[in-house]
């Protein structure tokens, strides 16, 4: 079909220039050109055909390539070679091209245009309306494109929010799964964490400590009350899904910092004291999780947390020193707490970074301990596009269609009206200069209220419909030219634009009728008014009968035209409002959607979490308050022990909830590909079954969402998937998909290939390529806090 649509018109084209030559040209008594000019004419022909063939591909070389064939055409054979291919050419680089190379593409149109007129008009007063005219067919076209690409971006972007929508609320289950993780990761991680520490110490150094005791059970008394608190508020969360506004963060960072200062480590903190935002509560939570992981594998050593701001950027710092030697305390320490993490540490802190923009690293410091970076964006504000950017879209959507009519309404009157005035050539014209400056400055000012006729249409018909009636009062003070009024008769084209313009962009369908009818009556006026002043009607008969005699057939001529422009006005706005309503409707339909599906996970989740975790967290206060330190030891171990099992069946996602569906996999591709061909695309999947065999699930996952993406970035040519097993590597190729490799779209897929530990290219033919890892993934814990060397009392990788 795109190969159709590619093709169609240079052949209808080629067909009517053919037909010109032979019989056309000897029907209408033309001269037909001799074997040197045929040959010329035929080869600038094909040129011009095969350029306009690639004309959605390469607009801009495509452009070139007909000004050339035109200007051999035309110098081979003036009269009947017609070089049309060269306008459309430039209405394609309006339409795929942003408005600067437009412009340029305009510029060079014009200026060949020019040079064949000079050429073969020479150096006489007709040159100038030949110009005129070139200039006009060119800049209508670029208007005309440029009006076609500001109606398919729009479309553009409602796919896009229809695709993020359905992307939204297919991954609604997931997105709720991750953020209970993270909020349960942290608030075990820090609060449960220190009890077992304290509690461990508290046993172990009581004989020689007793006071350590008390001051154990009252620590995890009031950890254990934080805990459960924050675990209400949690649950609280999960069943609610509006956020407030992120507070001020400089506060709650140092106060956590000393939380961490009172377990015994010297901790240095440099902060700004007006962290706010997105960007702050992220490194209150990456500064929480480095801390913990400080106090798990580096007890007693000292850390250093730093938050410099930069230009729109916070750069984050936190480094702990190794562990202090191999002091009893200290194995005893990591001996504690090893295994109770949940191996969501440094996964933890880059999710978080990365949520709000960011990057983090983590590893070993040079002079030994940890060192964790991070660089976050410093958004304090609200997310999203304000006013003026919105004030800003609303402009650039003038750039040039509607200039692009201001000037032929400007222009096409002057030429109307020297083309159709015989007596206004040569001596004549060249004697009425002064007043013909005049005129184009009049349908200047005419024209110029068109600028504004989609923000404001009605201020914009009015500002026409007042200007017109300068032409009489300038008729009897400038004294114009005879015959002004046929000026004015071309300048109606401004009323016209002006009537239509307010059908589709004024307020309320059916109050929009009054403008067809005002437009006819001052146009009539105004004309009869300009035709009496300049003498048109003077004559034997009265001018008063004359003028009403006149006014009132060209007032219903006029009002039937008026109301005929009106109703196309009326039924584009219908069209364009149906489809924006379906836009709509999809839309919504789709967040519907996802945002039912994640308060089943919410409810889901909610439950699991009580259950799981809330219970064992209550009764270890309760033991705390009674003095069992024991008890409370063997608590904090099997709260922390639920944890990391909630946590584990979280990122596993094997039960998908009531209402949700399983996430898709490679197997499934053949099912979308046939939704994809049911739209008429032609989509041929290659490699099934053969490479979903034994994926794991998120390389089968990640495969899929590859592909999926790739086919919806909004192509409709034909496309190929194909699916390769290399031992331990997946290769997904998508051919034919030359939106999806610049962009939104490219920017989510190679997300999607991070998050197979895979790679992608992306290449400008429209070639993804997908190289995906099968191998599995070790486990977590061992990732993420790998076990101490031998013959060494801890460890400070993460």
């Amino acid at each position: 079909m795109e190969t159709i649509r590619n093709w169609l018109l240079p052949a209808l084209l080629a067909t009517g220039q053919i037909a010109w030559l032979w019989p056309g040209a000897g029907l209408a008594g033309e001269e037909a050109p001799g074997a040197a000019a045929l040959v010329a004419v035929l080869g600038a022909l094909v040129a011009e055909t095969a350029a306009l063939g690639r004309r959605r591909h390469a607009p801009v070389r495509a452009l070139a390539w007909c000004l050339g064939a035109l200007l051999v055409g035309q110098m081979a054979w003036q009269d009947g070679y017609f070089g049309v291919g060269a306008p459309v050419a430039l209405y394609s680089v309006a339409v795929r091209r942003p408005v600067p190379v437009t412009v340029r593409a305009v510029a060079a149109a014009v200026g060949v245009e020019w040079l064949l007129s000079l050429v073969h008009v020479g150096l006489r007063p007709a040159l100038a309306s030949e110009w005129v005219l070139g200039a006009l067919l060119y800049v209508v076209c670029a208007g005309l494109g440029e009006a076609r690409r500001q109606w398919l971006g729009g479309r553009s972007l409602a796919t896009r929010l229809l695709a993020g929508a359905e992307e939204a609320r297919r991954r609604a289950g997931d997105t709720e799964r991750r953020r209970l993780a993270r909020e349960l990761h942290d608030v075990s991680a820090h609060h449960l964490t220190s009890v077992v520490i304290t509690a461990d110490a508290a046993r172990r150094l009581g004989d020689s400590r007793p006071e350590l005791t008390a001051e154990a059970l009252a620590f995890a008394e009031r950890t254990g009350t934080e805990t459960l608190t924050a675990l209400r508020r949690l649950v609280g969360l999960l069943r609610d899904t509006d956020r407030p506004a992120p507070p001020a963060m400089t506060a709650r960072i140092e106060e956590l910092i000393a939380g961490f200062g009172r377990l015994g480590r010297p901790i240095d903190a440099v902060l700004p004291d007006d962290l706010a935002g997105p960007a702050a509560e992220a490194v209150h939570g990456i500064v929480r999780e480095a801390l913990t992981n400080a106090l798990r594998h580096a007890p007693g050593s000292a850390a250093q947390v730093s938050v410099l701001r930069g230009e729109g950027v916070l750069e984050l710092s936190v480094d702990n020193a190794p562990p202090r030697g191999s002091a009893p305390d200290a194995v005893d320490a990591v001996d504690a707490v090893d295994g109770l993490g949940s191996g969501r540490g440094v996964t933890g802190m880059k999710e978080r970074a990365a949520a709000v923009g960011g990057e983090l690293t983590a590893g070993p410091a040079p002079g030994g301990g940890w060192r964790v970076r991070a660089t976050l964006p410093d958004v304090t504000g609200p997310w999203g596009p304000t006013e003026g950017a919105g004030r800003r879209d609303v402009l650039r959507e003038q750039r040039l269609a509607d200039p692009a009519l201001v000037c032929t309404a400007t222009l096409f009157p002057l030429v109307f009206a020297l083309v159709t005035v015989e007596e206004w050539t040569g001596a004549s014209l060249r004697a009425a200069v002064p007043g013909l400056l005049v005129v184009a400055v009049l349908l200047a000012v005419h024209a110029v209220p068109l600028l504004w006729r989609r923000r404001a249409p009605w201020p914009a018909l009015l500002g026409v419909l007042a200007t017109s009636w300068l032409w009489p009062a300038a008729v009897v003070g400038a004294g114009l030219p005879s015959r002004v009024f046929v000026f004015l008769a071309g300048g109606a084209l401004a009323e016209l634009l002006a009537v239509y313009a307010v059908a589709v962009y004024g307020r309320g369908a059916a109050l929009t009728w009054p403008a067809w009818g005002a437009a006819a009556i001052s146009l009539s006026g105004t004309l009869v008014a300009t035709a009496g002043a300049d003498g048109s009607l003077s004559g034997e008969e009265p001018m008063g009968p004359t003028a009403v005699v006149m006014f009132v057939p060209l007032a219903m001529v006029l009002g039937a035209v008026c109301a005929g422009l009106w109703g196309a006005g009326l039924a584009v706005r219908r069209r364009r409002l149906r489809i924006l309503a379906l836009d709509d409707f999809a839309l919504a339909g789709a967040l519907w959607h996802a945002e039912r599906a994640a308060d089943a996970e919410r409810h889901r989740l909610a439950a699991k979490l009580r259950d799981a975790v809330l219970h064992l967290t209550a009764a270890l206060v309760e033991q705390a308050r009674q003095g069992r330190l024991e008890a409370v030891a063997a608590g904090a171990r099997s709260a922390l022990a639920a944890m990391r099992e909630l946590l584990h069946s979280l990122g596993e996602s094997e039960d998908p909830g009531p209402g949700l569906a399983p996430a898709p996999t490679v197997a499934d591709l053949d099912t979308l590909c046939r939704t994809v061909r049911a739209t008429g695309r032609d989509v041929t999947l290659r490699g099934l079954p053969e490479a979903a065999r034994d994926l794991p699930p998120t390389v089968a996952l990640s495969a899929y969402r590859i592909v999926e993406a790739a086919l919806g970035a909004g192509d409709r040519g034909p496309a190929r998937v194909t699916l390769r097993r290399r031992r331990d590597t997946l290769r997904v190729t998508v051919s034919g998909v030359p939106l999806a490799v610049t962009g939104p779209v490219a920017e989510r897929l190679k997300v999607r290939a991070e998050t197979g530990a895979g790679r992608i290219t992306l290449e400008r033919a429209g070639v993804v390529r997908a190289l995906l890892s099968t191998r599995p993934s070790p486990a977590p814990l061992q990732e993420v806090f790998p076990p101490p060397p031998a013959g060494r009392s801890s460890t400070t990788g993460r």
